[in-house]
């Protein structure tokens, strides 16, 4: 049996040695390899020409995207399974674009890793429910613009409308405006429900 061949990048030894050993136990899986970074998951990816590359969303240096588009730039064929302990729908809609074929989360049982892995080997999108659901409810995170998202940031702060409009020298009626589109990309009505919403999604990384 042609078994299929897993690069795993992660950079905590730990999981990786978890993740290792609950892929080896299977009969048509196997891991050929282990990175702690983006850096290291491209060489090794070029040496190695993995069917699979298990990657580990939050990696020192280039994130889980970055990484996936330069693991895809070295080894074209090989497909990358996304993994993450959270992450907002705008990091995962960028790991997607750049070519990810599925996004599961590190609490997933033993059989629906091996169940995605062999998926992913296939070009079959596989989501856990809790990604799925991020990524349905997030769709409208990434057409937020910069001010936007400052605004955002300074109502989570508890900053009013005056000390916003202050701090990035601008208008009144324009920190309301910006607010009002704020709401209707979150679908929220007032400031509590979008730094609730805000909060829940992650968007604010700081």
């Amino acid at each position: 049996m042609k078994k299929t061949r897993i690069l795993l990048v992660d950079d905590h030894a730990v999981v990786r040695m978890g993740l290792s050993a609950i892929i080896n136990l299977q009969a048509d899986l196997k891991v050929c390899g282990e990175a702690e970074n983006g850096e290291a998951a491209v060489r090794l990816a070029a040496e190695l020409k993995p069917d699979v590359v298990v990657m580990d969303f939050s990696l020192p240096g280039m994130d889980g995207a970055e990484a996936t588009a330069a693991v895809l730039k070295a080894s074209p064929l090989s497909k990358i399974l996304i993994l993450t302990s959270f992450g907002t729908s705008s990091d995962l809609a960028r790991a997607m674009a750049a070519g990810a074929v599925g996004a599961v989360t590190k609490n997933l049982s033993n059989d629906e890793l091996s169940s995605a892995i062999r998926d992913t080997a296939r070009g079959i999108q596989h989501f856990s429910p809790e990604i799925r659901q991020t990524l349905s409810e997030g769709t409208d995170d990434k057409a937020f613009t910069k001010r936007q998202m400052e605004v955002l940031d300074s109502i989570t702060r508890g900053l009013s409308n005056d000390d916003i409009a202050l701090m990035l020298g601008i208008s009144k009626s324009r920190v309301k405006q910006h607010l009002n589109e704020v709401y209707e990309k979150l679908g929220a009505s007032n400031r509590a429900e979008a730094v609730a919403i805000a909060m829940r999604r992650q968007l604010l990384k700081s």
